[in-house]
């Protein structure tokens, strides 16, 4: 039922005031024609066939460059296909080049919309910035099986959204920091104890993912160093995969040496243990003590050979978060300091959204409401971007 629909959302798109394109997969051929679809259009529609003609360019690139991307009666097979970067057909490979909005609409039967699997795909694909409409609660047309959560979202729907979507976010990302170098610090630390023990934090990683993602999106030339994460690879960016606070002092003074930009996001430990043990210690009956050192502190180290370089932190707090977040920036010469608050709810460690207040060192400070972590990595590299140009000018 999801491709029959497929010609009504075209139309919906053109009515809306959209210039579309079409890729149309295998499988949607089997339920709609191609002579359907390029009616609805207004246009000759793009299939595995045409992929694969003589042609002066490269067609999965070319259509990628569309301002926002829907998928319609997305399936259980190419949210997996996407999630994991395969490109074994025109729209996966489409999918990996696009840097505008993505917005998929799905349309399965209830038992694959709920499987783990699927819903981890889902949820990867979140991570990376991209939107969901649905799926809503309905039957599921010839399924046989009734109704339950797997209905696709109504033709004027998905039209609505797409433009809800582009009028909030504005046109695909412009290349701003074309010509920049960006480092970011991503996720925890490990300060190990023994071989088998250590010190660590509960952080995702997804905040430096994010401003990292999106630095690339707008053309800068992006490093990553990240701590230990179970996020997946980002493609196209540097990766610098550390454990340690001393790995990632070091990993990221390196990589700082030729950047315009550097974003601290990483909570690193700030101590680590004296004497680390070379054999794994047995359990004793009585209290243990562990002496503990402190850890380099990585942004001060940054702003001590700071120069034109814009130095950005995060600073996480439970109580006089501006005051003490505005100390730091002023101890740490950082241009500015995101604070948050980690036991708030909805934006605690490993969360999707975040709410942040920027704090700059004079002590002035702006409070954002609460955003996803990709809406808060825009808002962050607007910031760097226009200090930097202020530094470029003075």
């Amino acid at each position: 039922m999801a491709a029959v629909k497929a010609p009504s959302v075209l139309r919906r798109l053109r009515e809306a005031g959209f210039e579309v394109d079409v890729i149309a997969t295998r499988a949607a051929l089997e339920f709609v024609t191609p002579l359907s679809l390029t009616a609805a259009a207004g246009r000759e529609i793009a299939t595995d066939a045409t992929w694969f003609e003589a042609r002066p360019d490269a067609q999965h690139l070319t259509l990628a460059r569309a301002d926002i991307s829907v998928i319609v009666g997305a399936s259980a097979d190419l949210l997996a296909r996407a999630a994991h970067g395969l490109a074994s057909d025109l729209a996966s490979a489409t999918l990996l080049s696009v840097r505008g909005k993505v917005l998929w609409v799905p349309a399965m039967n209830e038992k694959m919309w709920t499987h783990p699997a699927v819903a981890a795909n889902a949820q990867t694909l979140k991570n990376w910035g991209h939107h969901f409409l649905g799926p809503q609660h309905g039957a599921f047309g010839t399924l046989g099986e009734g109704a339950g959560v797997g209905r696709m979202a109504e033709p004027e729907e998905i039209a609505a959204a797409a433009l809800e979507l582009l009028k909030a976010s504005g046109p695909a990302h412009t290349p701003d920091l074309k010509g920049l170098s960006l480092v970011v610090s991503a996720g925890p630390t490990r300060e190990y104890l023994d071989p088998v023990r250590f010190i660590s934090n509960p952080s995702s990683g997804k905040m430096g993912y994010a401003v990292a993602l999106e630095a690339q999106a707008r053309g800068a030339a992006v490093t990553l160093v990240s701590g230990p994460v179970n996020l997946p690879d980002p493609a196209g960016i540097t990766l610098v995969k550390v454990e340690s606070a001393l790995e990632m002092h070091a990993a990221v003074l390196e990589a700082a040496q030729d950047a315009e930009i550097v974003v601290m996001t990483a909570a690193v430990a700030d101590y680590r243990a004296a004497t680390p043990k070379t054999e794994k210690e047995a359990k004793t009956a009585g209290e243990v003590s562990i002496h503990l050192t402190p850890n380099p502190d990585i942004l001060a180290a940054l702003g001590r050979e700071k120069g034109g370089r814009v130095l950005v932190g995060f600073a996480m707090e439970t109580h006089a978060g501006v005051e003490r977040a505005a100390l730091k920036a002023q101890r740490k010469n950082a241009d500015f300091i995101l604070l948050n608050y980690p036991t708030q709810q909805g934006t605690s460690f490993g969360g999707d959204d975040n709410q942040v207040t920027l704090v700059r060192p004079n002590g002035s400070f702006e409070e954002w409401p609460r955003l996803s972590k990709r809406e808060v990595a825009t808002r962050l590299l607007d910031e760097a971007l226009q200090v930097y140009m202020q530094h470029s000018t003075a």
